[in-house]
């Protein structure tokens, strides 16, 4: 074969290959998760890393605890995790807006299409107590909606997390929320300061109801169905809730707030009205039951 013809040959498969990789690239932009790889990676590796600064503050104890009000305790757990946590996110994508309990929020969030929300440490109550129950908890929302969630208990080594259109993943296993159809005896995780002051009562005979920790934590557990469901009257913040509504939404069910209307994030004013989070099938008995308990005979 003549020198050119070589030449030719090898430029004709060069076009091809490169076409090759670029229908590739194109297929590989169009799956599910996709355009959050690097995102989800860096929420991992945060979450670990503010999971192994709260699990060394658990375990030496001795840290200093202050207060944000009134039963808001606040530790220096907290603060450490929620540095390091916006050290490794916030700065690879400065476009993207950053909500945390522990940093001073700024209205600058408010016009930009995607937003970390986070928690370095919810549960605080449960940490300063010794038990094991509270969670690191990164979101990042788009358009005010949950589309990437990661809850980190750094005591039990439980990392749960979710990408849209990926599912919802603990550790390295696929999890999805409950079948339970029935209401009666369905098992509810419940705060555990609410089951102390006897709010929970009112359901003895109607739910299984089980004092659990975190928020946050509670809603990664109905996410890999642990519990069929968990819902407080109580009002909470964006940061307590982002994580768990992505990975409750990827495990295939639904959240909302206490009267059954669609959570938004990333608004001017973060505290919502109570949640109700279950396997979808028990939302529409749940929205009748959990805003107006029954009344005890």
């Amino acid at each position: 074969m003549e020198e050119s013809a070589i030449r030719k040959s090898m430029l004709k498969k060069k076009r091809k290959t490169s076409a090759t990789r670029a229908v590739s690239a194109r297929k590989a932009a169009t799956l599910p998760g996709h355009d959050l790889k690097r995102e989800l990676t860096l929420a991992k590796k945060a979450a670990r890393v503010a999971g192994d600064i709260l699990r060394g503050h658990w375990r030496r104890g001795g840290y200093h605890i202050g207060s944000k009000g009134i039963d808001n305790p606040v530790t220096a757990a907290d603060l450490e995790a929620d540095r390091a946590i916006k050290k490794l996110l916030h700065d690879p994508f400065p476009e993207y807006g950053w909500l945390s309990e522990e940093t001073v929020d700024n209205d600058a969030r408010l016009k930009c299409r995607r937003v970390w929300i986070v928690d370095p440490l919810d549960g605080t109550k449960e940490f300063i107590n010794g038990i094991p129950e509270f969670s690191v908890a990164i979101a990042l929302v788009e358009d005010g909606v949950p589309i990437l969630g990661v809850t980190y208990n750094p005591i039990k080594r439980e990392m749960y997390w979710a990408a849209r259109g990926i599912g919802c993943h603990l550790n390295t296993r696929r999890v999805r929320v409950t079948r339970t159809r029935n209401l009666k005896g369905a098992t509810v995780l419940a705060s555990r300061s609410e089951t102390a002051r006897g709010e929970w009562q009112v359901f003895h005979g109607l739910l299984k109801v089980s004092p659990t920790g975190s928020v946050a934590y509670k809603l990664a557990m109905v996410a890999a169905g642990k519990g069929d469901a968990t819902f407080t009257r109580s009002p909470k913040s964006e940061w307590d809730i982002a994580s768990g509504a992505a990975l409750i939404m990827e495990a295939g069910g639904v959240i909302t707030d206490i009267k059954g209307r669609e959570i938004r994030f990333n608004q001017p004013t973060v505290k919502l009205e109570g949640l109700i989070a279950d396997n979808r099938i028990l939302h529409r008995a749940l929205v009748k039951v959990a805003p107006h308990p029954r009344k005890k005979s």
